[in-house]
């Protein structure tokens, strides 16, 4: 938490408050530059430094920056320029004292700080123009000599982590596939739809950015976006995204595709509809922005990590295995027990017939992984599924390091066995290749869960909701929200979440023996005990004893709220054997 005349920006939430604890919205990239000024220590920061930081790999224009700069003037009420002042060399400085409040970790102790804040300089007693100050050294070395060693450093790195993804020929050209980001074409007839399209242009464009080994280029948007001509012909793209938003009745709907820039070959095509009634303006944009941004990020890593070639001797076999894909990645988001053993042996058929295939068989190791989350194998099978589970996604990292589905499916592999930190990792580089992952975004909350960092969960689950992509997983980040409410004694906030979530998918059982707990602790008894009732049909057999997950490498904090949520379903009629 970093404080500064009157105001809190609080790092873990992304969240900027007055003095009165209202939070103040700023756009992701204003809260980022504010974050940067708070964290100098009071260090002119040059406007190529603050536009290489905020916008790491996208070539906008200096418009782009200026706007940040209005956005977070207003924000703080600093009209006449005291707080964010230009310095002579054309940077900016926040010449506001920042005292910094160190995270407290759940055993008492002061967690290391990620970033210090130095000593602060007075602020000079007069004037609007800064001088900006001289040359730092750095343990003995210049600045200049320490950025050009860290830039080495990153070229080589660079090329290390490079070489996997892209093609050959790509690789031979030393240069990242290149994205064009158009403007998004306002084709409504609504007054909204000019300032929509260009928010909606200007979230892709930073979505985009956040993608491992590609580079992005906007080539123009509207002012309101914050995105600037970057001085760039589209044609110097490989590939281009372009999209217009139409505004019916009942939605506003994007359509966006990405073409190939040589030929003009359409690559993928995306849509994403919201509620033309939505109030949010900011949670429409996102939902529009990740709808389309993550079907053509999953196309795009496709493209870049080629499937391995098949095996099999049947000439339909690419038709064969795509439905079995298809299958069974709905039933990995949406599960039933029925689905589930329907998908389980739609897999296992087409990998008898294509046993070499990689893709059939990390597909089934997902599947099988939530199925142990669901607690659907004994536990003798379960050792058995994770030992075939591992060494099949051993073989598919080793020939697919930067696959979505085999990250993911890593992923699941490490939460369903109880590597949670592992697992954020994981999660993480699933994220680098595809923002707007909110299976993804589930599996870290889940981690951040039984580590005990329950703010964090509930904080990424919401993140997960802004995004809504895929929908078909939308009830597990609804789940997870609830929760993680329960988890921190927020039975009434709760109730909606996992209402939601059973809504959408009302056949796993223990959502409703969340919800018993729920009602239960907020005193609707009658209500608690028929919810646990509808668990117990759906999950026979389902005891005290064996309600929750394999507890190995838990938070304490975790076992210890996790205890009062059982106990609550106990009240509410669970058999305690």
């Amino acid at each position: 938490m970093l404080r500064f005349a009157g105001f809190e920006l609080d790092q873990r939430r992304e969240e900027l408050r007055g003095a009165d604890g209202t939070p103040i919205k700023l756009r992701p990239k204003t809260f980022e530059m504010l974050r940067l000024f708070a964290t100098s220590g009071g260090r002119v920061l040059s406007k190529q430094e603050l536009m290489e930081a905020v916008w790491p790999n996208v070539h906008v224009g200096e418009d782009s920056l200026f706007q940040c700069i209005r956005e977070l003037r207003s924000a703080l009420g600093d009209d006449r320029r005291q707080l964010i002042r230009l310095a002579s060399g054309g940077g900016y400085l926040l010449t506001a004292e920042v005292e910094v409040e160190p995270e407290v970790t759940a055993g008492g102790e002061v967690a290391p700080l990620a970033q210090a804040v130095e000593t602060r300089p007075p602020a000079p007693a007069s004037g609007s123009m800064i001088q900006a100050t001289s040359q730092r050294s750095i343990f003995g070395f210049s600045r200049r000599a320490m950025v050009a060693a860290v830039a080495g450093l990153g070229a080589i790195a660079g090329l290390a982590v490079a070489a996997p993804v892209l093609k050959p020929d790509l690789l031979f050209r030393r240069t990242p596939p290149r994205i064009a980001v158009m403007p998004i074409v306002d084709a409504s007839s609504d007054s909204r739809g000019v300032v929509m399209a260009a928010e909606v242009t200007g979230r892709l464009v930073d979505g985009f950015a956040k993608i491992q080994n590609v580079s992005v280029v906007a080539p123009g948007s509207a002012a309101v976006a914050g995105v600037e001509p970057a001085g760039l012909p589209a044609a110097s793209s490989d590939y281009e995204i372009r999209g217009e938003l139409q505004h019916g009745d009942q939605s506003w709907t994007l359509r966006a595709r990405m073409i190939k820039t040589t030929t003009g070959e359409v690559q993928a095509v995306a849509a994403a509809s919201v509620a033309a009634d939505e109030a949010d303006a900011q949670l429409a944009q996102s939902r529009l922005a990740a709808g389309v941004g993550h079907v053509l990020a999953r196309r795009l890593n496709e493209m870049l990590v080629p499937s391995a070639p098949s095996s099999s001797p049947r000439g339909s076999s690419a038709g064969g295995d795509k439905v079995a894909l298809e299958q069974a990645l709905a039933s990995i988001n949406q599960t039933t027990r029925e689905r589930y053993g329907a998908a389980q042996s739609m897999l296992q058929n087409a990998l008898t017939e294509d046993p070499d295939n990689v893709d059939l068989a990390v597909a089934l190791a997902s599947l099988q992984m939530r199925g142990i989350q669901m607690v659907w194998f004994s536990p003798e099978e379960a050792v058995a599924v994770e030992a075939r589970a591992n060494a099949t996604l051993e073989r598919a990292l080793r020939s697919k390091p930067n696959s979505i589905p085999v990250l993911e499916a890593h992923c699941r592999f490490l939460s369903a066995t109880n590597h949670f930190v592992k697992s954020l990792v994981t999660c993480a580089k699933a994220l680098s290749f595809d923002p707007w992952n909110g299976s993804a975004l589930y599996l870290i909350g889940l981690g951040q869960i039984f580590l005990g960092r329950f703010d964090d969960a509930l904080a990424t689950f919401r993140q997960a909701d802004r995004y809504d992509t895929p929908p078909a997983s939308r009830w597990t980040w609804l789940l997870g929200a609830g929760w993680a409410n329960l988890l921190m004694g927020r039975d009434e906030e709760a109730l909606p979440w996992l209402q939601r979530s059973i809504a959408i998918t009302p056949a796993t059982g223990r959502s409703h023996m969340l919800l018993a707990a729920a009602y239960q602790r907020s005193g609707r008894f009658e209500e608690a005990r028929a919810a646990m009732a509808e668990g117990l049909r759906l999950r026979p057999g389902t005891t005290k004893l064996n309600v929750t997950p394999p507890w190995k490498n838990v938070s304490p904090v975790c076992l210890a709220a996790s205890a009062r949520i059982v106990q609550s379903m106990v009240d509410a009629g669970l058999p305690e054997q």
